[in-house]
């Protein structure tokens, strides 16, 4: 871990500002404040936040800054720790280096006096309720993934309840359209920040917002001022400061908590090991992103055990530095523990790393089903990593009641009727190939979005689920799932 990840400012001269409006004990150069991103001179993303001196408020030159990219970039050049500050100093002082006596007086300056954190102000609650109209489901994109074109489709009734537990809504306008909203709603059920994701057909991330943004942006092209709501909002510099999920910890005061980094990865995680129904099930929550894995945001959860899955990153950055924060954590949150697993640290090939993947990465290539009715271990020993033997181990209160969510499934195929004869007769003609043809050992790509990894595994886990609900049309995608991968197998074949 290094200095500029822990907020603390190595031994170099202290740069004070000489304005008579600032104080002496402030630092000269600081991180732009405000949501304003310049692209970062390593990725090219408009990710990159600049230092500035706020002596003059200029910026620094164009390499001094942080990329908010943090597991996949992370350039964080700081002007204290390369010499830039100590140039500058030197430069203003018209001296070439420094006497004893100025080093010993630099070693008694010390930080600003923290000031208290500001009453945030919450994002608009009727605003908030427009992303949660039931007829929006059928035009999100990553929802409807879920449904029809995800390897190991999930059923109807528990996505649904996924979405009501943590109130996931929809943009059906703009350039944004079909994209999913992830509200962050704190502990006492106020709406902190809407982040906005657009996911494409393998849902995976193909643009990042914030739905304040995207309002604000609609105003400033109709040249019309902006709501009073969003003028106030837009002012405060922290937006995202809760936990994606932190409202359902009232709900179930005594449940484990598995901690994530981005709020997908909580959905992924409730889908696949299931959702709160005692006590003893994991609340899946998430950060938002590495830097967010501090003191302020995980305070609430004292008292709980926290199974915290870091995304993976080169060289383990990120999960030696959420471990290295987390004990100290530990001793500032009475009964609280932090339990960390290294399987995929270990496991991991190096380009997963160096691409920042993480659990829900590994978890969508399996079936859901092997993950249900998995107890939670007791937690290990002080100082013990979590061993895990698999590869990868009700509505919120709010000022005025929610409507009822109901998520609807787009049908992309036209199914027809069929009554149990038929279904009969098609998995009985299934069975017959599949006993009478020996399975490939390697992954078969089905069509453009599914790649069968197990067949074995694949036929078992669908095979049985058709016969269990024969006659069922919410399970025809089982059945025609089978179809198409005999199809392909028998081309295979000819």
């Amino acid at each position: 871990m290094n200095n500029s990840q822990l907020n603390i400012v190595p031994f170099v001269p202290f740069v004070p500002c000489t304005s008579s409006t600032s104080s002496t004990n402030q630092y000269r150069y600081t991180l732009e404040k405000g949501s304003k991103k310049h692209y970062c001179p390593d990725c090219n993303k408009k990710t990159f936040v600049r230092y500035i001196d706020i002596e003059t408020s200029n910026y620094l030159p164009e390499q001094y800054g942080r990329c908010d990219r943090e597991s996949k970039c992370y350039n964080h050049l700081n002007p204290y720790l390369d010499g830039y500050a100590k140039m500058i100093w030197e430069q203003e002082q018209n001296i070439t280096g420094f006497t004893k006596v100025a080093i010993s007086k630099q070693r008694f300056i010390t930080k600003p006096k923290p000031q208290p954190e500001p009453e945030p102000i919450f994002f608009d609650f009727d605003t908030f309720l427009k992303t949660l109209e039931p007829e929006r489901y059928e035009k999100n994109i990553f929802i409807q993934n879920l449904f029809n074109k995800v390897q190991y489709p999930f059923e109807v009734d528990d996505i649904t309840k996924v979405v009501q537990l943590y109130r996931l809504g929809t943009i059906t306008e703009g350039y944004r359209a079909g994209a999913n909203t992830f509200p962050f709603i704190d502990v006492n059920d106020k709406i902190r920040a809407i982040q906005v994701k657009e996911f494409d057909e393998q849902n995976r991330t193909k643009g990042t917002d914030f739905l304040h943004s995207i309002i604000e942006k609609h105003y400033t092209q109709i040249n019309k001022p902006l709501p009073e709501w969003l003028e106030r909002y837009k002012e405060q510099d922290k937006k995202i400061s809760c936990l994606f999920g932190e409202a359902l910890l009232n709900k179930y005061p005594n449940n484990p908590i598995a901690l994530v980094e981005a709020p997908k990865t909580a959905i992924y995680g409730t889908l696949y090991f299931g959702l709160p129904n005692d006590s003893n099930d994991l609340i899946w929550l998430a950060v938002y992103n590495k830097s967010s894995f501090s003191f302020d945001k995980l305070k609430v959860l004292e008292g709980r055990y926290v199974y915290v899955f870091p995304d993976l990153s080169k060289d383990g950055n990120t999960f030696n530095e959420w471990k290295s924060k987390a004990k100290e954590f530990e001793s500032r949150l009475p009964g609280t523990r932090f339990i960390f697993s290294d399987l995929l640290e270990k496991l991991a090939p190096e380009q997963d790393k160096n691409e920042g993947n993480d659990i829900a990465d590994y978890l969508i290539k399996q079936d859901w089903r092997k993950y249900r009715k998995r107890n939670i271990k007791e937690p290990p020993q002080k100082n013990e990593s979590l061993k895990i033997d698999d590869p990868i181990t009700e509505v919120i209160r709010q000022p005025e009641p929610l409507p009822k969510v109901e998520v609807k499934r787009k049908n992309i195929v036209r199914y027809t009727s069929e009554n149990n004869n038929s279904w009969n007769d098609k998995i009985r003609e299934l069975e017959a190939f599949f006993e009478n043809i020996e399975l490939p050992t390697q992954p078969i790509k089905v069509n453009t979005y599914s790649t069968i990894l197990d067949c074995s595994l694949f036929i078992e886990s669908h095979i049985e689920t058709v016969k269990a609900n024969k006659g069922n049309k919410t399970f025809l995608p089982y059945l025609h799932r089978l179809q198409e991968f005999k199809n392909t197998l028998s081309e295979n074949i000819i």
